[in-house]
Formats: structure tokens, C-alpha cells, sequence
């Protein structure tokens, strides 16, 4: 399928992954795009995996993609990073949250967090890691990390025609609107250092 780009968002419940597909297909709308968009919750209200896939282009004629056709991964944490890799073309660009989140099951001493995510998917692919939790908390909430990853991955979609601070403005509620855009700025200065 010509001109037609395939997008994973992937996290764990309750870290935005929803309100980024959101945003993103806004957006591609707003610059006349055709845009898909599914979502696979899973357990999202007890920290399970959630992801949200987004296709756009010319035409597109379904949401859903399989493995190997993702050119872009967004992953809020290391481990959904590599969980999803096998979605991410070979010429793919992961953009990844440096945070490590404990699911249940690690916090509970059942299993152990993987080691070396970020490096395994260093050595296969080419990666943006951010420190977005950082920089959510530094900007005075840890809640708005999806954003700031988001702000990261502008740049990757080819749609330098959307004016992506008006989006946010549309898409996101008046009450955290200014943390928000703060915080796509801040996504945005981070992705520029790594290029």
C-alpha cells in the first residue's frame, strides 16, 4: 500500500497511550489524511499491556497491521518496547520512555523486570529514548509522560503541515491543557538532541 504509515503506541494501563492515538489521528484528519485507528485494551484497569495501532496515508483501507509493518513504535515503557518489537519494521524508529514500571507480578516478586531492554532494542533498531517520566515530573506531573513522548515522535510522521500545539488544545481537557502542551514542547526539545 503506497504513502500509507503504520503507528503502535504501546503501554500499560493508565499510562495514555488512548489519549495519544487520540491526538495523533486528530491531527492526521485535520491534514487531510485518511486515518484508522484500533485499540486493544487487554487488563488496562489492573496495569496490563495496552496498545493502540494507527494507520494513515492516501487511502487505508483497515486499522489493524501485523508484525514487521509498524514504522513507527512508541513504547511508555522499556518492556512493552520489546514486547512490541516484533510489530516494528526493520527500518522502524522506537521511540521509548527510559521508565521502567513494575507490573503486578514483579512487584509482587513473582517474576523479575527484564534487564537490558533499551539495549536490546538499541542493537536492532533505531531508537529515541526519552526520560519522559523525568520530565513529567519535573514539569509537575508524572501523569503527563504520554505527551512528552508524543512531542518526541512529531517529528517521524511527516506531517509538518499540522500544527500539533492546536490538536493538543482540541483534544485535551482545559484543566491540563497548559501542563500538556508544556510537556509536547519538552518531547519535542528531546527528540531534537538525538538527531
Amino acid at each position: 500500500m503506497p504513502n500509507v504509515k503504520s503507528v503502535l503506541i504501546a503501554g500499560v494501563g493508565g499510562q495514555g497511550a488512548i489519549l495519544i492515538s487520540r491526538i495523533m489521528t486528530e491531527g492526521l484528519m485535520e491534514a487531510g489524511f485518511d486515518v484508522k485507528q484500533s485499540e486493544v485494551h487487554g487488563m488496562a484497569q489492573r496495569g496490563g499491556s495496552v496498545s493502540t495501532q494507527v494507520r494513515f496515508g492516501d487511502k487505508v483501507y483497515g486499522p489493524v497491521f501485523g508484525k514487521g509493518e509498524a514504522d513507527i513504535l512508541i513504547a511508555l515503557e522499556q518492556m512493552e518496547a520489546v514486547r512490541y518489537a516484533p510489530f516494528l519494521k526493520p527500518d522502524g524508529v522506537a521511540v521509548i520512555n527510559a521508565y521502567r514500571q513494575e507490573s503486578a507480578a514483579t512487584a509482587a516478586g513473582l517474576f523479575q523486570y527484564p534487564e537490558g531492554c533499551l539495549e536490546a532494542m538499541q542493537k536492532q533498531f533505531k531508537c529515541i529514548v526519552v526520560p519522559a517520566n523525568e520530565i513529567a515530573e519535573k514539569l509537575g506531573n508524572p501523569r503527563c509522560m504520554n505527551v512528552v513522548l508524543f512531542g518526541a515522535c512529531c517529528g517521524l510522521m511527516g506531517a509538518d503541515n499540522v500544527n500539533w500545539e492546536d490538536v493538543v488544545r482540541k483534544v485535551v481537557p482545559a484543566k491540563a491543557l497548559e501542563l500538556n502542551l508544556a510537556a509536547f514542547r519538552a518531547g519535542l526539545a528531546a527528540a531534537k538532541k538525538q538527531e
